[in-house]
C-alpha cells in the first residue's frame, strides 16, 4: 500500500503545480476572479494527508519490527 500512496502522492504533486500556476495566471489578469484561488487547496490537502502517512510509516515499522 505504501507504494501506492507514494505514486499518488507524487502524481497530486504535479496536479498541485499545475493549479497554483494557473491560478497565479488567472489572478494576474484584469478582472481576476477571486474562486479561482480556491482550486490548489483540495490537493494541497490530499497532499497533507498523503504526506503525513509517508512521513509517520518508517516509525511505525520500525516500531512494528522491535516488537517483533
Amino acid at each position: 500500500m505504501s507504494t501506492w500512496v507514494r505514486r499518488v502522492h507524487r502524481w497530486v504533486a504535479v496536479a498541485f503545480t499545475v493549479a497554483v500556476v494557473v491560478t497565479v495566471f488567472a489572478l494576474a489578469q484584469e478582472e481576476p476572479v477571486v474562486w479561482v484561488s480556491y482550486v490548489p487547496l483540495f490537493p494541497l490537502a490530499f497532499l497533507l494527508l498523503t504526506g503525513l502517512y509517508l512521513f509517520v510509516l518508517p516509525y511505525v515499522r520500525k516500531r512494528r519490527a522491535a516488537g517483533r
